[in-house]
């Protein structure tokens, strides 16, 4: 990993303006004031087939800052989208790491994420999402309760379920992702609350299967739908279900890896009220699946945050005060072109953007859709050079060494 500085200065390719859009059709929409760092006909640097990186100064608010986009035509076969991930679901990882593990030839980081716990001594934070997460059209998790997000206030008529997508149709789409499950015993039928969680809804059952890795299940069982801080719940039950049946059970929530076709179920207040009704050897059916809202497309890859910008529009009531480093993702109205940007944490940078003008300069990118993901010491992009073994990170993330991150949204590209 090496980080490659290619910011403009003085003004020296201020006469490249005209080309610094990633496709030339969307050169009348260029970031006003934006200066591109290679002056290169045709919109940046070409990473692979269908793949560009730019990079380029925007004057902000509180100051200059400086941006760093990926831009990916899905119209091309062998360009793919797709989520960057640990080994599991409570687990971390730098971007970079990631993107070479997987092959990727570009990503930044994806969604908000249980950083800490200091709210709750001696709970182990799991460095799991937030929100919903679907790889290689495979449902890993769902979504917290909107009150247990990490991350900045949610804009107005959002929540924790919003996604970025790619169908199998290869479109990019901002949809919302529902957990819809249920556990069956005796002809009883409960709802289940969560899917690979790190917070649970009051009263509920959760369950945690192979996916989630070894990290322990007892955060949770703390905080509450409205308030992350909340203390931890003092009526926990687990359930362990191999292969149909009930194999153990427990007061508390455990932890260790979890063997393919096995389920751990962890109920709190209610739903722990309910587990303590099943027995050694009682059969079990566990059924979840992720339903989305708008789309009757299925997700090839999904990863949470929240939208701020729809149909061209800025979401109402985005914060236009804030400002900091931020990492997005946007889409033109087809769905054909994807954008991630990044901003750089370079001390003279760091200012950075509010959300309100995130949204702004996505449009001004070209994006329809723009999605906000993972900002501050998270935001981090990378790129493969042609033949390189390694990603380079191209911009400067605040964070030294590269933060750890729950997931990201990796571009791959088949020669």
């Amino acid at each position: 990993m090496r980080h490659r500085d290619g910011h403009c200065r003085d003004g020296r390719y201020r006469s490249a303006l005209a080309a610094c859009a990633a496709f030339g059709a969307l050169a009348a929409t260029v970031l006003a004031g934006a200066v591109p760092a290679s002056g290169a006909e045709g919109g940046g640097t070409a990473i692979a087939p269908g793949v560009t990186y730019e990079e380029f100064d925007i004057p902000a608010a509180k100051g200059l800052t400086h941006a760093h986009v990926l831009s990916v035509d899905l119209r091309n076969a062998r360009v793919r989208v797709d989520l960057l991930h640990p080994d599991a679901v409570g687990a971390r990882a730098t971007v970079s790491s990631m993107a070479d593990a997987s092959g990727a030839v570009g990503g930044v980081n994806g969604d908000f994420f249980n950083i800490t716990e200091s709210q709750h001594p001696g709970v182990e934070a799991t460095g799991a999402s937030v929100g919903p997460a679907v790889a290689g059209g495979r449902t890993l998790k769902a979504a917290v309760p909107d009150g247990q997000r990490f991350g900045p206030a949610l804009p107005p008529g959002t929540t924790t379920e919003d996604v970025l997508g790619v169908g199998v149709d290869r479109r990019v789409r901002l949809d919302r992702m529902a957990l819809d499950g249920s556990v069956s015993a005796d002809g009883r039928r409960l709802p289940l609350g969560g899917l690979n969680q790190y917070a649970l809804p009051v009263g509920s059952v959760g369950a945690f299967t192979s996916d989630w890795g070894a990290v322990s299940h007892v955060r949770a069982t703390c905080g509450t739908d409205t308030n992350r801080a909340a203390p931890c719940s003092t009526d926990t039950y687990e359930v362990t279900v191999r292969h149909g049946r009930v194999v153990s059970s427990a007061d508390t929530p455990g932890s260790g890896p979890i063997a393919s076709g096995t389920t751990v179920l962890v109920g709190r207040e209610a739903g722990a009220q309910e587990l303590r009704k099943l027995s050694v050897g009682d059969r079990v059916q566990i059924r979840h699946r992720l339903v989305a809202a708008t789309s009757h497309i299925p997700y090839r890859f999904a990863v949470g945050g929240y939208p701020v910008l729809r149909d061209g529009a800025p979401l109402p009531g985005l914060d236009a005060k804030t400002a900091a480093v931020r990492t997005a993702a946007g889409a033109t109205a087809d769905g054909h072109h994807l954008f991630l940007l990044a901003l750089d944490g370079a001390p003279q940078y760091r200012t950075g953007l509010t959300i309100a003008e995130v949204a702004d300069a996505m449009s001004k990118l070209g994006a329809d859709d723009a999605f906000s993901l993972d900002g501050g010491g998270s935001s981090t992009l990378v790129t493969r050079d042609p033949g390189a073994a390694a990603v380079t990170v191209r911009n400067h993330p605040t964070d030294v060494p590269e933060r750890a991150v729950a997931n990201g949204i990796g571009v791959f590209s088949r020669h």
